[in-house]
Order: structure tokens, then sequence, then C-alpha cells
């Protein structure tokens, strides 16, 4: 416990200190770096103010040499009291907002809890790991969250896997902007909860793949989502009012690729969901193939702008009743005002 707070008093002198960490106050072999015979040079309030800490594999100095630290001595305490002080290290490093270096201390608590057969807690580092990553790096939060879905996979908790799957979705849309992967990862997701009879959840994450997939063009994929996620829910009480959401999506990406398949799927939804002939989107659907079959633009725009007073239409849909106006002969690059 000396040693914990000796550490604990270091930290926190380093944390204070928003230019430099004092050679004399902070083992060697506690910080990754440990390059104290080096000019330590770093700047005011930026995360390179604070070494990081990592598993130690130096011996310490004789005069701060003790058996309660040493990681090379035998027995799991000593493990798990180095557990401990990543632990406390890194949320040192969460409060001085130095978020690389908080990831690395729980990474490396996760990888001492491995060591001590604790698969749960190293799940948990790692995911803590990948929370403070999120802010500093990207690809490192997703290569701590993947190390967690690994650990929770072989535990059996599939549910918790698919959680930190759509995180890492998440992170690939909003920092990476890498939609297949984005794409790749909501799958995942949606198996994984599928396999647990989570079936709300699992649509929740194919609605995602299938609006992404229409935007990169990929309608056969999205319509087969749609519609299957529409035949799930119309036959839900709770659930069946957005049925005509769905259909009226998959009638769209139908109707970019050709509009007689529209017309097919569009009496095809009707005869499956009688409700959806009576839905604004469905009128809207057959004033756009009627404008479409004349080449009538002002009347496809107008249609459009009747519906969009009502129901807002969002960026999706938008960008979807563009790409069927510009098939209508001579429209070229129009919009629907």
């Amino acid at each position: 416990m000396k040693n914990l707070h000796f550490l604990t008093k270091s930290l926190t002198f380093a944390s204070r200190n928003s230019g430099r960490a004092s050679k004399s106050s902070i083992p060697l072999s506690v910080f990754s770096h440990g390059e104290w015979d080096q000019p330590h040079r770093t700047q005011r309030g930026q995360d390179s103010q604070f070494p990081i800490p990592i598993l130690a594999l130096e011996p310490f100095p004789p005069r701060l040499a003790s058996g309660a630290f040493l990681l090379h001595s035998r027995g799991n305490t000593r493990v798990e009291e180095a557990c401990e002080m990543y632990t406390r290290a890194a949320n040192m490093f969460k409060i001085a907002k130095n978020w690389s270096a908080a990831g690395n201390a729980f990474c490396q608590a996760a990888k001492l809890h491995m060591q001590l057969q604790s698969k749960h807690d190293s799940a948990t580092s790692f995911v803590d790991a990948g929370n403070a990553y999120k802010k500093a790096d990207p690809q490192e939060a997703i290569n701590c969250l993947n190390a967690a879905i690994d650990i929770y996979t072989d535990m059996g908790r599939f549910t918790i896997a698919a959680k930190h799957h759509i995180t890492i979705a998440e992170i690939y849309e909003a920092e990476l902007v890498d939609i297949e992967k984005a794409i790749a990862h909501y799958e995942q997701a949606a198996d994984y909860y599928k396999g647990e009879e989570s079936n709300s959840s699992a649509n929740k994450c194919l609605l995602k793949v299938a609006a992404y997939a229409a935007q990169l063009e990929q309608y056969q994929k999205a319509i087969e989502i749609y519609e299957q996620v529409g035949t799930n829910t119309m036959d839900n009480p709770l659930l069946k009012y957005s049925a005509k959401e769905y259909f009226f999506k998959a009638a769209l990406c139908h109707f970019i690729v050709d509009e007689l398949n529209a017309k097919l799927a569009l009496e095809k939804y009707e005869e499956m969901f009688p409700a959806f002939t009576d839905s604004r989107e469905c009128k809207l659907l057959k004033k756009l193939l009627e404008a479409h079959e004349e080449q009538n633009s002002e009347a496809y725009t107008e249609a459009v702008k009747e519906f969009d007073s009502i129901s807002r239409l969002d960026q999706w849909l938008t960008t979807m009743l563009l790409r069927i106006k510009k098939t209508i002969q001579g429209e070229g690059d129009g919009d629907l005002k």
C-alpha cells in the first residue's frame, strides 16, 4: 500500500505540473518512455505532458525497490496490486483529460486481468480504454473494443458484444468516415441480437445497414432489409405503424432501379399490408409513378412539396427522391424545389 500511495502522490504531482514531471518523484519503471536522462519536452495543457504508464519491465532503483511492487515476484497478489495501480493511474489521467494516457493505462490493467484469468474484469478495462481513446485516437479505441468483444463472445455474452459492435460502427460513421466498415459492424451486431432473440435491437441495426446500403447504391440489399423489417413489424400492434415507412423506402429503392419494379412492388405491399393503401406514403408513390410515366417533372416536384409540407423529408428521403427525379428526361441535376 505504501507503493500505491507513492504512485498516487507521484501522478497527482505530475497532473498538477503543467510543464514537466519531476525525475525524482516518479519511478523509472512505472512509465513507458522512461527516458529521464533526456529532457522531457512537454507543452502546457497537452496530452504529451504526462508519461504513459505501462507494465513495468525494468527494476526499480535500489532506493525505490520494494517486494510489494515488483511484478517479477511470484504470486497473484502483486499482479492484483499492479492492476489496481494502473486503474488508479488511468482515472487520474481521465481527470487531467489526458485521454491517450488513460487509455494506455486501462489497456495495461486489462492485460494483467487476463494474466489473472479474470475475463470479465479484462473486458471491462478494455471497454474503459476504448472509451478513453475515443476522445484522442479513434482507431486505437476500435482496437480496444474489438479486444473486449473477443472476450465477451468467448464468454457467451453476445448482447454486450453487439452493443460494442454498434459503438465501433458509430466511430466509423462519425470519426473515420468508413461507411463500409460501419455497415459490417452493424450487421454483426444484428446477427448477435437475433441469436439472443432481441429482434427489436436487431431491426434497428438492420435499418442502419439498409439506409447506408441505399446511399451506396446497393439497392437490392436495402430492399431486402426494408421488406424483411416491414414484414416483421406489420403484424405487431405496437410496431405496425412503422411498417408503412419501411415499405415506402423499399419502393423508392425499387423506383430508382426501374419504374416497373416500383409498380409491382407497390402492388405487393398493398396486398401484404392493406393499411398501406390509405397511407400518405402510398399516395405519394402513386403520384410520383404517374408523373414519372408522363415525364412531368413539375408534377413530380409538386407531389413532393405537398408531402413535405405535412411530413418533413429527412436527408435520406430527399436524396432518394432526387435520384428518381434525375431519371425524368431533361432533368439533369434538378432539385425538389
